[in-house]
């Protein structure tokens, strides 16, 4: 007989996405980014961080500072732009986004131009800010389903 108790595909590609999110060394806030086509193969990841070829250690990592660009707001990559760029799978159209928090509105833009149609989200933490309440019309208004993750309550656990 064949074993029952594997993993659903959303566990699975929510696993990845919580996996590549400990790439990303953000002191606050990391964030994981799956993008998956319709024959549930994977087609890309990503995670929060500085641009290719920017030194992270020249960086700031800071929420605040004396002004914006003491921040690493106006650098950092979210991680669901990294997982679009970073694909070489060529047309994302029709893909489901796994990522662990919920898109801000200009990460729905870049969603929404690539052609993904669902994103799964593990925590929308940020929820009520004027950046989520864009993004959740962008997708309302676009046609792309936003769904929270279910967690089943399964521990899995990777010993390093």
């Amino acid at each position: 007989m064949k074993r029952t108790d594997y993993i659903t595909w959303d566990e699975y590609f929510m696993g990845i996405a919580m996996l590549s999110a400990q790439r990303s060394k953000d002191n606050n806030t990391q964030v994981g980014a799956c993008i998956v086509n319709r024959e549930n193969k994977i087609v890309s990841v990503g995670y929060n961080g500085m641009p290719t070829g920017c030194d992270d250690d020249d960086m700031p990592w800071e929420r605040d500072g004396d002004s914006p660009l003491d921040t690493k707001y106006p650098y950092v990559c979210h991680a669901e732009l990294n997982a679009i760029l970073n694909s070489s799978f060529g047309s994302l159209s029709g893909c489901t986004l796994y990522v662990t928090l919920f898109p801000c509105n200009e990460c729905a833009k870049a969603i929404i131009q690539s052609g993904i149609k669902r994103v799964v989200y593990y925590s929308n933490k940020y929820a009520g800010t004027d950046s989520v309440m864009a993004a959740t019309l962008l997708f309302e208004k676009c046609g792309v389903a936003a769904e929270a993750y279910s967690p089943s309550g399964k521990d899995i656990t990777l010993k390093m």
